[in-house]
């Protein structure tokens, strides 16, 4: 369950449900399909949830909470990916196993939250702790980074964000430069359009790719209208990485917050994963990723001038570009091939559900 995320997003739906499904389990799947214009996918049974959007979060944690009581006795475990959906299970009788699928740093993330009033963040992020303690005391909980295990008092299985490595991919081209991800301020939106603006005279294409918070569309519509770069909006993640192949370099320019400095950036491991050069802010694993495997380049917080300088030393460079691209791909199919993972994800929720595949 997730009333939160997209229905497509990469780690529920590609990743864990493709997982148990290739396994051989029977999955349901509910989410926000009407309020995000998507249908299910053909292999899971979907169910329709409201969405949880800034403020207005009761009437969707409401409707999860009446959905898992009607089906508590239908299924062998229930996995739910929101803090929110923590309230939806909590004090049912009779329940199946639950796991929360801790996705980010809770506490850190409501310093990022514009619709959250700056003197509620720190009572919230108390009451957040104070959930998280509840949580591990009463349900199972997986982890999407090893750093999270500070925060909780017993060892979790570490479930990372890694991502399918095809079997092989073309070389990086020289006229293209992308980015993947959710887009906001935090995550350098400012500056990605700062750098499309940069590279215009120079012949090379900036394309972002996701969902943009409403305080960034008014910016990313009038760069598109003025022809500045393409967006291309929310894509499922099967065909967004698709648009990976053959480009320049991708960007990550995530600003200096506390829930990304000890956060695995997911978009360098596609990034890598498709062989492109990684051009990132020096965000710690970030630039852990990028000096242990040589896959790109280090640039400094808020800096757009010094982004177009590593693409356009990159485009001019093809020697450089192309061994930055190829050391990537196979660190990350040594390293952050999602299989690998995969399998150990779907024993521990086997054992958990008391079944077998």
């Amino acid at each position: 369950m997730t009333v939160v995320h997209h229905p497509e997003d990469a780690r529920i739906l590609h990743r864990q449900i493709r997982a148990l499904v290739d396994a051989g389990h029977e999955v349901t799947y509910a989410a926000p399909y009407t309020a995000r214009g998507v249908v299910p996918r053909s292999w899971v049974t979907g169910v329709d949830l409201p969405r949880a959007a800034e403020r207005r979060r009761f009437a969707a944690v409401r409707a999860a909470r009446r959905l898992f009581k009607s089906m508590r006795g239908k299924v062998d475990l229930v996995l739910v990916h929101d803090p929110e959906l923590l309230f939806a299970v909590a004090g049912v009788r009779g329940r199946p196993p639950v796991v929360w699928d801790v996705h980010e740093d809770t506490p850190a993330t409501l310093s990022l939250k514009p619709w959250l009033p700056s003197f509620l963040r720190p009572p919230m992020r108390f009451l957040a702790r104070l959930m998280e303690g509840t949580a591990e005391r009463h349900l199972h909980l997986l982890l999407a980074e090893a750093a999270y295990a500070g925060r909780f008092r017993q060892a979790h299985l570490v479930v990372p964000n890694e991502t399918w490595v095809p079997d092989s991919v073309s070389q990086p081209g020289d006229d293209r430069v992308v980015y993947l991800g959710w887009l906001s301020e935090a995550r350098g939106v400012h500056e990605a359009v700062e750098v499309a603006r940069l590279l215009q005279p120079h012949r090379v294409a900036v394309e972002l790719i996701g969902y943009a918070d409403p305080q960034s569309r008014p910016l990313l519509n009038e760069a598109v209208a003025d022809g500045v770069l393409e967006w291309r909006d929310f894509m499922p993640n099967d065909e967004a990485l698709k648009r990976l192949d053959g480009a320049l370099a991708g960007l990550s320019l995530l600003h200096d917050e506390p829930n990304y400095r000890h956060s695995m950036p997911t978009k360098i491991v596609e990034y890598m994963a498709h062989g492109i050069p990684v051009i990132t802010t020096p965000s710690p694993r970030a630039v852990e990723l990028v000096e242990r495997y040589q896959c790109g380049i280090v640039v400094p917080w808020n800096d757009p001038k010094a982004v177009a300088e590593a693409v356009l030393r990159l485009r001019d460079n093809a020697f450089e570009r192309r061994g930055t691209g190829g050391r990537g791909y196979a660190a990350a199919r040594a390293n952050h091939h999602w299989p690998n993972s995969a399998r150990r994800f779907v024993s521990q929720l086997e054992s958990w559900a008391g079944v077998k595949s």
